[in-house]
């Protein structure tokens, strides 16, 4: 039997599309790769899972991983 994910209403799915595209904005240009947005992505949907829903703390969520992940990727 498969196992399935949390399921994400319409909201929130349009909440976590906006955070990742404000997070995205505040990156350098040079440094805004596909890979970067993948893993904030991954750690948005995660902050979700969690139980973080409002847009604002996805987005000050997201922001606290941007020094880790450009790290990482670097």
């Amino acid at each position: 039997m498969p196992i399935y994910g949390p399921i994400y209403g319409p909201e929130l799915i349009q909440t976590m599309r906006m955070v990742l595209e404000e997070v995205m904005t505040k990156i350098p240009v040079d440094q805004a790769t596909p890979s970067v947005k993948v893993h904030l992505a991954e750690f948005i949907l995660k902050a979700a899972a969690e139980g973080q829903t409002n847009h604002d703390a996805l987005l000050t969520s997201a922001w606290t991983q941007i020094p880790t992940i450009l790290s990482m990727l670097s």
